[in-house]
């Protein structure tokens, strides 16, 4: 990851609008900010989240709140909770997260 080109900044995650995205069953609320090439995101999954799709994008991934299960494609299972984090490159391990609780990330990606 090259960051160049950001000025010192804050980000007030409770003013940023949040976009649902469906999961094959619950929802992910995501607030994104876009910096250059970096996605940074403050998710929310709500319990019972399951993703309707494997990822193959690399992530740095910080558990604040809850419980995430992350599953591999190769059948490895991982569960964070808060304080918890994982990263991962693009193109490795493909990987979908679940919560029977809800969560609550911070993604670099």
């Amino acid at each position: 990851m090259q960051m160049s080109d950001i000025p010192f900044g804050t980000t007030d995650w409770s003013a940023i609008p949040a976009t649902e995205h469906p999961g094959e069953t619950g929802k992910a609320l995501w607030r994104t900010c876009q910096f250059g090439t970096i996605r940074v995101r403050m998710v929310d999954y709500t319990p019972g989240y399951l993703a309707d799709h494997w990822c193959s994008k690399g992530h740095i991934l910080l558990c604040l709140e809850g419980e995430l299960h992350t599953e591999l494609d190769d059948g490895r299972t991982f569960i964070l909770r808060p304080g918890m984090s994982y990263q991962v490159a693009d193109n490795a391990e493909a990987h979908r997260s679940s919560t029977p609780c809800g969560a609550k990330l911070f993604i670099v990606d």
